[in-house]
């Protein structure tokens, strides 16, 4: 009979990593502690100040061993809540979430509490909830690894930009075309990279993304470079604009209703506008993934060979699930550029694909309602804490780590299956099989 393991073992793997984390952090904060550049009268000197080196070794070491030593322990006491049903009453409320969801946000800019800065949060917000349900069908739904979603940003933000101050277009055209265009070039990108897969398809749209950016930069011609684009068409009601006077031949949308003019009012129907675009991207995408093209980008994400085997034309899914994505962000870019009036290369970096892929993976691949959560935690949680200054990101970071360890597949990883059976039919096709 073979001996019980020592209970000493855990503790030393643990005691280990923390000893090699502790480690790594001495030796990043020899550079970004324990150097500084002072500016004395020879010019620019390096004096080293390594006092607090050992501190941040010490933290970290601390930090990674009581982690390491609590992480079983509370997987343990959180197990049983996992296997706890939703009480009766919430499969029947399920139907009504989401139209309680976008009541209760259509009327947040109506609320007493509702100033500008709650209203322009909240318009942050929807845009990213667009982007990641738009990168939530390539990588969420289809599992095609995507680094460079911003391209498709950028591209709708500048095709908007463009067709209102040079072809003088309104709003509305615009933000077909900025759709249109992004998921044009989606398809021209999708077609050379077919046969790729994992790190190598990742890395050919961190290149695209990064191409796109560098080509705004430089097509000043066209793009007006590192200078941007101004003087973008804002929204409109039927015609009717929310300035405080309106263009000769037009009207304004107070002298319109009698309405006493507010700069608010653009502000409100600008995140009217974005809310009503993400609720139909979401119900889309919910309608999509019932219908045989859902299924189809579901199969490719679980096994491409299978797919082929089924009879799945893996070519026109990855083109599909491309173009639908790069549509919803190219409507959130022409968006973001209304409502700024102004968009510069600066603003779609490689950042910024990183955010929307951490929201995708934070809330849990293929899930809306993860991805609404996850928006909401990454965009509303940094400007909660902005009262800490400098440690609100270190606060962050913290929590976007405790997250990802205690619920690695996301926060909704769960997904209910697309097509169930009812009772009766499962129990037929048991008895016919049996």
């Amino acid at each position: 009979m073979a001996a019980p393991a020592s209970p000493s073992i855990p503790f030393a793997r643990n005691l280990r990593e923390a000893g090699i984390a502790a480690a790594i952090a001495m030796a990043l904060a020899i550079p970004f502690l324990g150097l500084r550049t002072v500016n004395l009268d020879q010019g620019l000197v390096v004096q080293a100040n390594l006092r607090y080196v050992p501190l941040a070794g010490l933290v970290v070491f601390l930090g990674r061993l009581v982690l390491g030593l609590l992480a079983a322990p509370l997987r343990r006491a959180v197990a049983p809540l996992a296997g706890l049903k939703p009480p009766a009453g919430a499969q029947r409320l399920r139907p009504y979430g989401g139209p309680l969801l976008i009541l209760a946000a259509a009327v947040l800019p109506f609320l007493p509490f509702a100033n500008r800065y709650v209203i322009d949060l909240g318009t942050t917000a929807l845009i990213y909830i667009l982007l990641a349900t738009g990168l939530n069908i390539t990588v969420g739904l289809a599992g095609l690894l995507d680094l460079g979603f911003a391209a498709f940003y950028a591209i709708g933000a500048y095709t908007c930009a463009l067709t209102t101050t040079q072809l003088h277009w309104g709003f509305w055209p615009a933000l077909a075309a900025g759709g249109l265009a992004s998921s044009l070039f989606a398809v021209l990108l999708s077609l050379p990279i077919l046969r790729l897969r994992g790190d190598y398809l990742a890395i050919v749209t961190l290149g695209f993304g990064e191409i796109t950016r560098i080509v705004i930069l430089n097509w000043q011609s066209l793009t007006g470079g590192p200078n941007g684009v101004s003087g973008i068409a804002r929204p409109t009601l039927f015609g009717l604009t929310f300035d405080r006077r309106a263009p000769e031949g037009g009207h304004t949308f107070a002298e319109m209703t009698g309405i006493a003019y507010a700069p608010e009012q653009r502000l409100i129907f600008l995140y009217l506008v974005i809310l009503a675009l993400t609720a139909l991207a979401a119900y889309t995408v919910g309608r999509l993934r019932r219908l045989p093209i859902g299924r189809a980008w579901e199969a490719l994400r679980e096994d491409e060979i299978a797919c082929r085997s089924l009879g799945i034309n893996p070519t026109m899914v990855k083109v599909s699930a491309y173009a639908t994505g790069a549509l919803m962000g190219g409507l959130a870019g022409c968006v973001f550029a209304a409502r700024q009036g102004f968009v510069s290369p600066e603003s779609f970096g490689f950042m910024e694909s990183a955010t929307i892929l951490a929201i995708v993976v934070l809330g849990g691949m293929g899930s809306q309602a993860g991805v609404i959560i996850a928006a909401l935690f990454i965009v509303v949680l940094p400007e909660l804490a902005r009262s800490f200054a400098d440690y609100r990101m270190l606060a962050f970071g913290l929590a976007m780590i405790l997250i990802m360890i205690w619920k690695p597949g996301g926060l909704l990883s769960g997904r209910t299956p697309t097509i169930t059976l009812s009772a009766r039919k499962a129990k037929s096709m048991a008895e016919a099989t049996s």
